[in-house]
């Protein structure tokens, strides 16, 4: 299934996500889809991107020694995040999947802006539950559509107000169930082949080392210019797979 050439743009694509996500501590699953969707089906990118995801976002999840306050405030958001997947995932087999690269570029297009505006919300604590179910289920959804964990999650979780290390730990709980859910949706859906889940495991060391280069780039280089550059060429990459996706589905119209 994977010639040469496929294998390289795998390997590098995930070296350039893991160093994204050792610079700033997030980006791997969103950068590698990302890439691979220029290059391959959007259900491939999806399955590629499992095991680096879980194995890297696991750790995160873990590191910090927080996780039973952060799990007591936001657990009713992450059961919707994950029991909702299979929804969205649902649409792999019945909508073409055009239609779902546009709107994975559409969320990468939206974060980006987002985050270069600098646009930052608020949830009062008094509405974080429902907010919270509300969102996650957006979120879960979107995720079995698109592959993307990100948007809304990421942003309801900066707008609770939680510390940056609290953030950073939530995210990597977030994105690890996220990762098992679409994972097990995959599966179920039978878009997760043996040959897939190799190349995945394998694809596992050049994110790990990625994230190594990543960690000492971050000792010589301003994390927010870092940022400012990792947020305008998502947005570039975004806006491109949204065009690609239009132009397929013009096409074939």
């Amino acid at each position: 299934m994977f010639d040469t050439f496929t294998v390289f743009a795998i390997f590098g694509t995930f070296l350039i996500a893991g160093t994204v996500k050792g610079v700033i501590g997030l980006g791997l699953p969103t950068v590698s889809l990302a890439l691979l969707t220029v290059a391959l089906d959007l259900t491939s990118a999806m399955a590629l991107l499992l095991v680096p995801s879980f194995i890297t976002n696991l750790w995160q999840a873990l590191a910090g020694g927080q996780g039973k306050a952060i799990l007591r405030r936001i657990w009713p958001f992450l059961l919707m995040a994950t029991a909702t997947v299979w929804l969205g995932a649902a649409a792999l087999t019945r909508i073409d999947l055009a239609w779902l690269s546009g709107l994975l570029g559409m969320l990468l297009v939206s974060y980006a802006t987002v985050s270069l505006a600098g646009l930052r919300f608020t949830v009062n604590a008094g509405r974080e539950t429902w907010i919270g179910l509300l969102v996650g289920g957006a979120n879960g959804v979107l995720t079995g559509m698109t592959g993307s964990f990100v948007v809304p999650g990421v942003l309801f979780l900066q707008a609770i107000g939680l510390a940056r290390d609290q953030l950073i730990q939530a995210m990597g709980m977030l994105f690890t169930a996220s990762t098992l859910a679409l994972a097990a949706a995959l599966q179920g859906s039978n878009l997760l082949t043996l040959e897939l889940g190799k190349m995945s495991a394998a694809a596992l060391l050049p994110a790990l080392i990625g994230m190594v280069i990543g960690q000492r780039i971050r000792q010589k280089l301003s994390e927010q210019l870092f940022r400012r550059v990792f947020f305008i060429a998502l947005l570039m990459l975004g806006a491109y797979i949204v065009a690609s996706a239009f132009q397929s589905i013009t096409y074939w119209d």
